[in-house]
């Protein structure tokens, strides 16, 4: 009796012992941060490369942004962990179910930014939304938003090229997934899902899974951290690859070039960058390096952003796992829909800045 006394205590003091580790992190994970820039410079002296040269810059810019990426990504991911165990698969599915078209594109677009999601993951959560009685276009319009506006992608942008374009890539990305959609869900395309998928759509939505008990801000912590390890063990090595890709650009690419090449005076660099994208694979994060690179070099705008959403929107990859639940017809309307958005955007931040 007296040890069932002792429980509740016990527990305070373990959350209030997490509680103090998690500030303590936070407060560590700045201080390093800020000392950065510093570090990479002296580890750049210390090879024998002159800082001036082609090859010291991009291997300044490599051993600043790895760890400043990696930095990043930890702590953004670690807090959206705790964010979403706020949340869950079938919270959402509920909270979509039955909405109207374009209030329920606008939410399904928003909460893509806040739910768990990748390519991998598209068939399951797909079957999922169909089978709870989600409209096909208010579903397409949170597969859409899920990868290309995903908290990652915004705050690692926000930390690498500035907050402006961090808020635009979030508004037009929101805006590109509630439109496409939109589009899909009126066009009543639901024939052109796979048959077995249809089957599923035309049966009765099943109810919610009993959600469990409430967790403790401590599971909350662990679920962030595993988030984390879950993340970094998944991407890790393609944020380093787009690193290096953005170092030789960096080091090794003319500004002239790239002007040339990805200005605003080039009408085809959207268009190009957007076929250039779509074979691509790799994560939001994994692509952010390449773009801090393109813009300090003088790319577009436009035409760089236009390349990131069709990375992470149209990646080859996700258009082979959707094959599984949509129909050749269909997944061509999707991308149709989604690329002439893309561009539309390109075209448009070309214009303007």
């Amino acid at each position: 009796m007296s040890a069932d006394i002792h429980i509740p205590a016990r527990r305070e003091r373990q959350e209030w012992l997490w509680h103090v580790a998690v500030l303590g992190l936070v407060v560590l994970w700045w201080l390093v941060y800020r000392q950065l820039s510093p570090l990479s410079e002296w580890l750049t002296s210390l090879l024998p490369v002159a800082r001036t040269s082609h090859a010291g810059a991009a291997i300044a810019f490599f051993l600043y942004d790895v760890p400043k990426v990696l930095m990043l990504l930890a702590l953004v991911v670690f807090a959206m962990g705790v964010v979403r165990s706020f949340f869950s698969a079938e919270k959402t599915r509920a909270l979509l179910s039955g909405r109207r078209e374009g209030l329920g594109n606008a939410l399904a677009a928003t909460l893509g930014i806040f739910t768990p999601f990748c390519s991998c993951s598209a068939v399951p959560l797909f079957i999922g939304f169909v089978s709870a009685g989600v409209p096909l276009g208010v579903t397409f319009s949170f597969l859409v938003a899920a990868p290309m506006v995903n908290e990652v992608a915004v705050f690692l942008l926000w930390g690498l090229v500035g907050w402006n374009v961090a808020v635009t890539y979030l508004v037009f990305g929101l805006a590109i997934a509630t439109v496409a959609g939109w589009v899909i869900g009126r066009l009543r395309l639901e024939g052109w899902l796979q048959d077995w998928v249809r089957e599923i759509h035309a049966g009765t939505a099943q109810p919610a899974a009993d959600e469990g008990t409430r967790l403790r801000m401590v599971d909350r912590y662990r679920l962030g951290l595993d988030a984390v390890r879950e993340i970094f063990a998944r991407v890790w090595i393609w944020i380093i690859a787009g690193i290096a890709v953005g170092a030789f650009i960096h080091g090794y690419v003319p500004e002239e070039m790239m002007a040339r090449v990805m200005g605003a005076d080039a009408w085809w660099s959207v268009p190009a960058a957007v076929v250039v994208g779509i074979p691509m694979y790799s994560s939001a994060a994994g692509i952010i390096p390449v773009v801090e690179a393109l813009l300090g070099k003088g790319a577009a705008l436009g035409t760089v952003l236009a390349f990131m959403m069709s990375v992470v929107a149209l990646s080859l990859p996700e258009m082979i796992i959707l094959r599984q639940v949509l129909t050749l017809r269909l997944l061509a309307v999707f991308v149709s829909v989604v690329g002439a958005g893309i561009l539309a955007v390109g075209f448009l931040f070309n214009m303007l800045f």
